[in-house]
């Protein structure tokens, strides 16, 4: 039974997440209809990450096994074909040893939370990005991103229902850069808890507009307490960028 490798780009917008859940279409739900209309059987298909409601993906990867081999081309068109009209699309796809596994073979993964930041709101980029119109200092808010790199417990920075067996992980990058018009985080980890890249976001924005220090956000980290970080910045702004696998998995 082959096993097959894809890499997705999705718009968060209209899917209730990644996972399957009864309250909507989740773009799990969307590649498993495709599949089964293609292959006339139901194919089980795991991603490398959960994006919540609302969350873009650039890069995100799954894998399933089918019956039976498929042209790699005719496998990714015909999925692209059946998920019309949804606002999904296979970039790739690849056939992988049967060991692989999207989520667990994965060595990390890379967010960006883009921050338009100008004083009229977003038009042709609503819908992919947080507005702040109060102008921002980026040169303070990588100042404070640098107190959250390395291993935490970050108890502080995930949602209260987060699911994580422990709150401790291992933050690799992030990176604050103003690009024109908007700053981008840029937030590299072998894994993250829930809502973690979010509650940077409102938290280092608090420290952009001067209403928090560096170390205030070095004060919350140590609290080990949610209430005391910034906020949770709305989904719009953030995008699973690419999922990192070991050489000899790469495609």
């Amino acid at each position: 039974m082959p096993r097959y490798r894809i890499t997705i780009e999705y718009h968060g917008d209209g899917f209730v997440g990644w996972q399957r859940q009864a309250n909507g279409l989740s773009v799990q739900e969307a590649l498993e209809t495709a599949l089964e209309r293609m292959t006339g059987g139901y194919t089980r298909v795991q991603g490398a990450g959960r994006t919540d409601a609302g969350v873009h993906a650039a890069g995100q990867v799954a894998h399933f096994d089918l019956p039976k081999p498929w042209s790699l081309s005719a496998l990714r068109d015909g999925v692209n074909f059946h998920l019309k009209p949804a606002r999904a699309v296979v970039l790739a796809v690849a056939e992988v040893p049967p060991g692989f596994n999207a989520r667990f073979s994965a060595t990390g993964r890379r967010y960006r939370y883009r921050i338009l930041n100008r004083r009229t709101r977003p038009v042709l980029e609503a819908g992919l990005v947080w507005f702040i119109g109060k102008p921002l200092d980026e040169g303070a808010m990588q100042a404070a991103a640098d107190r959250l790199i390395g291993r935490h417990d970050f108890t502080s920075f995930r949602a209260l229902h987060c699911q994580a067996k422990s709150p401790v992980k291992t933050l690799e990058r992030l990176d604050v850069a103003r690009v024109g018009e908007e700053i981008h985080l840029d937030v590299r980890a072998r894994s993250f808890l829930h809502n973690q890249v979010r509650i940077f976001a409102g938290t280092l924005a608090r420290v952009g507009e001067g209403a928090w220090t560096p170390d205030d956000v070095a004060n919350a980290l140590a609290a080990k307490d949610r209430a005391t970080a910034g906020p949770t910045a709305p989904p719009d702004g953030l995008c699973l960028m690419t999922v990192d696998y070991p050489a000899e998995l790469e495609l």
